[in-house]
This record gives C-alpha cells, structure tokens and sequence, in this order.
C-alpha cells in the first residue's frame, strides 16, 4: 500500500476517495526511562529510550492506519498527518495519532 502525506501520487489517478481513516497507540514511558532522559537532559545529549518508543508508537499508529484503510478496500492512503501527545497524568503516557484518506488508485 501507497502510503504518504502528499495529496497526490506521482502517475497515478485517484479513482476513488473512500473515507477519513485514523490510527493511534498509546504507550507508557516507565520511571526507569524517565530518570535517564532526566540525566540525558541535564547533561545533555539524546534520549534514546524515549527516541525509541516514539519510533514504536509512530510504527503502530502507521500499521493501524493502514489496516483500516486496507479494510475498507483502498489500496492508497493519502495526506497523512502524524500528531504526538503526552497524555495522563503528569504526562506519563505517549499518543500518536495517523490520520489520511483512504483512497483507490490506479
């Protein structure tokens, strides 16, 4: 599947335009993780713990978005958005959210 944040594919026609599809994931960053980035920050540098489990929840925001879009018959998904969140209290939890429309093309 096509996915991209563009609102048009290269040589290819849009067909038809079936819906809003979204896709989110939620995941928690444990205390461990928030003492290193704690430190990370103080001292300076990147905070791979949290790098990685953006990159994590990004990577199941994209597959459920795609499996929606799959779903419901669309072989393309267009003008995808990506929104990242802290949610809960005292922001301990990650959302990201994918949202684009699925669409057919060929």
């Amino acid at each position: 599947m096509i996915i991209t944040t563009t609102n048009h594919i290269e040589g290819q026609k849009v067909t038809k335009y079936i819906s809003v599809v979204s896709g989110e994931a939620i995941i928690g960053a444990n205390i461990f993780k928030d003492f290193l980035a704690g430190i990370r920050d103080i001292v300076g540098g990147r905070s791979g713990s949290y790098e990685k489990v953006l990159k994590e929840a990004k990577e199941h925001a994209m597959q459920e978005l795609e499996v929606r879009a799959r779903d419901l018959g669309a072989n393309a998904i267009l003008g995808v958005d990506l929104d990242y969140e802290t949610i809960g209290q005292h922001g301990s939890m990650l959302m990201v959210s994918a949202s684009g429309t699925a669409v057919v093309v060929g």
